[in-house]
């Protein structure tokens, strides 16, 4: 292990003996929410320790084996203590990858749950088609993962696609895996309403926000303004008899948010305050990386909506996502949900680019 990795795992071990010292004092154990505040910080490190005494512990038993041949003379004795060096000198391999991965900084939002956004692009019907597919999709992802979906705001087109659907995914980590599929979507089939079985390439623009608290993002009532009217397109009775449809613009910035899809006013303005709370927590999230010059510019991560990160060509049956150049020849199979493998290869891209940098 290179010697400033281990000083920093020191360092580390030596926090969070500090850390559980703290606490067991007076001062700490008596105020509930400093308590809750050492012990996160206390559990947020706890796996490195793990890891490094787990790492510790192979050391020294592999110095003992290294020991044990240098003098023992027995031949069947050297080969068993041999077989056991290159076991210990793997372990310690993997040890030292698998703390570097730890040590990479966890986004803050992972945890969070997710607010996704799908808007058909270029392409017309086809392309709202398509976000309805990939709406399913994600649907059926989400059921794989015990995830809970509810929709937020949706448009409708007289062919059961959307020109805009917006939900909202809560579970375990959502963000987390979700973070990736922002960008543009771009789908190359023969539409359903195509005759001469002509393929067209049609697009769809993903976004996916983290959901932001109350005490995140604070939104001042005098900087909203809340337009009611009826709703419109496809829905279910009444959707077109009352006023329950809800804009909601944000003044400072300009961000509107329409919500249609309950019949209750007062359910639609809570929904649209939810998204509205998500994107001016991105924005701000944007903002501040921008100050800082040297943060990383990740081709994976970086959820650009203008960015095609992904096409999924019918005809050859086939996904690509031409960030980690990965091609998958089960499209059918992705969008019944079975696409965390594509997943997996954009968590494991990201953390080689910043393991590099580290």
């Amino acid at each position: 292990m290179e010697r400033p990795l281990r000083e920093k795992l020191l360092a580390i071990c030596e926090e969070s003996n500090r850390l559980f010292a703290a606490m067991s004092t007076q001062e700490i154990a008596s105020d509930p929410a400093a308590y809750r505040d050492v012990a996160k910080k206390h559990k947020s490190i706890s796996a490195l320790v793990r890891g490094f005494r787990e790492y510790e512990k192979n050391e020294t038993q592999l110095a003992s084996v290294q020991a044990l041949l240098r003098e023992e003379t027995d031949a069947e004795m050297r080969a068993l203590a041999d077989d056991e060096r290159l076991q210990l000198e793997a372990a310690l391999a993997n040890g030292v990858e698998s703390l570097k991965v730890l040590l990479i900084p966890r986004d803050p939002n992972d945890e969070k749950n997710t607010i996704v956004e799908i808007r058909a692009g270029t392409g017309g019907d086809e392309a709202a088609l398509f976000a309805s597919d990939l709406y399913r999709a994600y649907s059926r992802y989400a059921e794989t993962k015990g995830w809970k979906i509810e929709v937020l705001s949706s448009h409708e087109t007289g062919l059961r696609g959307y020109k805009e659907i917006v939900f909202k995914v809560t579970g375990d980590s959502v963000y987390s895996q979700l973070k990736y599929e922002g960008g543009v979507h771009r789908v190359q089939r023969v539409p359903e309403t195509e005759a001469s079985g002509r393929i067209h390439t049609s697009a769809v623009t993903v976004a996916v926000l983290p959901e932001a608290e109350e005490v995140e993002v604070h939104i001042d009532p005098n900087d909203l303004v809340i337009d009611v009217y009826r709703s419109s397109g496809p829905g279910g009775q009444s959707v077109n008899t009352t006023d329950s449809a809800v804009r909601v613009t944000h003044k400072p910035t300009g961000l509107v948010v329409t919500c249609q899809d309950e019949k209750s006013q007062h359910k639609n303005k809570a929904k649209a305050i939810v998204v509205l709370r998500a994107r001016l927590y991105a924005m701000a999230q944007e903002e501040e990386a921008a100050k800082r010059s040297e943060t990383r510019k990740s081709q994976v991560s970086t959820g650009d909506r203008s960015a095609k990160i992904r096409t999924y060509n019918y005809p050859e049956n086939r996904v690509t996502d031409h960030r980690i150049k990965l091609t998958i020849h089960r499209l059918e199979q992705a969008m019944e949900g079975e696409f965390q493998d594509l997943i997996d290869g954009l968590i494991a891209a990201d953390r080689a680019a910043m393991l590099a940098e580290a």
